[in-house]
């Protein structure tokens, strides 16, 4: 019999990314791999964000998740409705153009010279938020693939869509209140010659529908889509 040691195979920890931004970083079993920046939602690096970047290290990569509202709210974790939903679409619209970019590259940069993924490649890995930003660390950062579920505004920033030379696929809700059809079919639109690029969208499902911690999870597109996006990373990362 294997005794059970109680012991965590994913070793997590804060870091310090810039003065007064911090990252959730979360090592994979083995302790090295390839990395990936995790980018929240507007509801910080709660506690659903520290969960799915220890269910990537899992699977293998290092990854650190950014402290996104680090200027306005440091380590601030909310919730998903009410109130907090309030609060975190006021971080939201606080949070400019500027900053994201600036943050996206800093993270980038902190996560590809970390010793524990020195050497490797680096990908981006994004949630609503967080999906836009994983565009533009692939589009900007020198991402060397990006995973966007859901990336709200995508299409406002499609632009940049030449500059992505690295994979990068994108999961889209069926039914997303936020996201319209048109905005997907522009980034499809914007990525058709693109060869290296994905666009899978889940008919039906809700906007958030990877979040178990939301009323609008869906476990069938979750399982799904993460097993797409681990598959295409692996493939990305560890080629």
């Amino acid at each position: 019999m294997i005794p059970n040691t109680h012991e965590d195979p994913v070793a997590t920890r804060w870091i310090d990314i810039a003065p007064g931004f911090a990252g959730y970083l979360a090592l994979p079993p083995a302790g090295r791999g390839p990395a990936i920046v995790l980018f929240q939602e507007i509801f910080g690096v709660n506690k659903h964000i520290r969960a799915v970047a220890r269910q990537w290290a899992l699977d293998g990569f290092v990854v650190l998740a950014p402290d996104l509202f680090h200027r306005r709210a440091p380590r601030i974790e909310l919730g998903y409705s009410g109130d907090d939903h309030a609060q975190g679409m006021a971080l939201h619209q606080a949070y400019t153009h500027e900053e994201q970019l600036a943050d996206v590259a800093a993270a980038m940069a902190t996560a590809r010279a970390l010793p524990e993924a020195a050497g490797q490649r680096c990908g981006a890995l994004g949630y609503c938020m967080g999906g836009r930003l994983a565009f533009f660390a692939a589009a900007t950062a020198g991402a060397d693939a990006a995973v966007a579920y859901y990336g709200g505004r995508i299409q406002d920033h499609l632009a940049l869509a030449p500059q992505v030379k690295a994979p990068i696929q994108f999961h889209y809700a069926g039914d997303d209140a936020y996201i319209p059809p048109p905005a997907v079919d522009a980034v499809r639109a914007a990525f058709a010659g693109h060869h290296g690029a994905e666009v899978q969208v889940y008919p039906g499902t809700p906007h958030g529908f990877n979040c178990w911690s939301r009323e609008s999870y869906e476990p069938r597109a979750a399982a799904l889509a993460h097993g797409r996006a681990l598959q295409f990373l692996a493939t990305a990362l560890n080629g």
